[in-house]
């Protein structure tokens, strides 16, 4: 293709930014759909705010990459009137004054959770994974994922197409099952030293790293390989504790076994109610970064059956569309998703 070609593509700005990390590419529009041109990945810290991050992105494209007319950057934050404040940075970002940074006609901030909704009817089979096969409408669609939190979204089809609406539903009080549950219920509050227990406490990465530490506390565990790297995350914040559960649960360990067994049935216990609560006939999505890494438990009935199991709405969760988004970088994909709306909206989205 020559750069003259590729100039005249229409361009879309998105971005993925979070207090970590950001990243920031352009996609062109193309008659199958978006296709990555440009990408770069930043440390956050470094840039005194996102303006000049956009501008130097932006300036040191390659020649043959068309500047963008449209864009779309998820947010790690809540995002209000148009305003976004960012997770573990000091910066206060305003659609306006980055759509003059990055020379464009528009651009949209979406928290980075709730932007997913956007990417969810283009995703291709690369990127998703069937949990459970179902029937799908376009009525609304839900997503819920397991990562450092449990996040949450809806989305609803409209007159101007799917709008995501951000939720916090990961902040829901934890409601135990069963004695098991309970037990560790009790225990996780008493250890946090709080009076009130939400769903991402345990339905998280970190809430898997809570369950194994409950688990290492009783008697029978006193002489377990991972008491001490659970003593350190746990009262030092050392290690990845949730990794090596994992690790030592797809090794055959018993007890981490056990610990993700927890963990799964209480994610797909709150995956279930999520799907009546939206009611979501359009699909369940399990999106987060836990997604790819945790495949084979989420299509595996611990995961499943709590899901299905509520009552008399058993049959509507059993035909249930539900689907795993394992792309790792589809967060930076529904912001394209996101800004081709908003090329396409002729101004009506603005």
């Amino acid at each position: 293709m020559s750069a003259q070609s590729a100039m005249a593509q229409p361009t879309l700005l998105a971005g993925d930014m979070g207090g970590t990390k950001t990243l920031l590419a352009i996609y062109s529009l193309e008659t199958n759909g978006l296709r990555q041109q440009h990408k770069q990945r930043f440390i956050s810290s470094e840039w005194p705010s996102l303006e000049p991050m956009l501008e130097s992105f932006l300036r040191e494209r390659p020649d043959a990459v068309g500047a963008p007319t449209h864009g779309c950057i998820a947010v790690a934050g809540p995002v209000r009137n148009r305003t976004a404040r960012i997770t573990n940075l000091p910066w206060q970002l305003e659609e306006q004054n980055l759509a003059l940074a990055a020379g464009i006609e528009q651009l949209e901030l979406v928290n980075d959770f709730g932007v997913l909704i956007y990417g969810l009817p283009h995703l291709n089979e690369e990127q998703q994974a069937v949990l459970q096969a179902g029937e799908s409408d376009d009525g609304p669609l839900a997503i819920l994922g397991a990562g450092t939190g449990l996040g949450m979204a809806r989305g609803q089809t409209t007159s101007e197409g799917l709008q995501a609406l951000a939720s916090e539903g990961g902040h829901r009080e934890f409601a135990p099952r069963d004695e098991r549950e309970w037990e560790l219920a009790c225990w996780l509050k008493g250890d946090l030293q709080v009076d009130r227990l939400s769903i991402e406490r345990i339905v998280s990465g970190t809430g898997l790293g809570h369950i194994a530490n409950w688990l290492l506390q009783k008697p029978e565990a006193a002489d377990h390989p991972l008491k001490g790297a659970a003593r350190d995350w746990r009262e030092h914040q050392m290690g990845d504790l949730p990794a090596l559960v994992s690790q030592s649960a797809a090794t055959g360990d018993p007890l981490m076994q056990q610990a993700l067994d927890i963990w799964l049935a209480a994610y797909g216990a709150a995956a279930g109610d999520l799907a009546l609560q939206e009611l979501c006939t359009g699909g369940l999505w399990i999106g987060g970064g836990t997604a790819a890494k945790q495949i084979d438990g989420l299509r595996s009935d611990t995961f499943l059956e709590p899901m299905r199991a509520k009552g008399r709405f058993k049959p509507f969760i059993s035909d249930l569309a539900v689907t795993a988004v394992i792309d790792p970088e589809a967060g930076l994909f529904s912001a394209a998703c996101r800004a081709r709306m908003l090329a396409e909206s002729s101004g009506r989205l603005a």
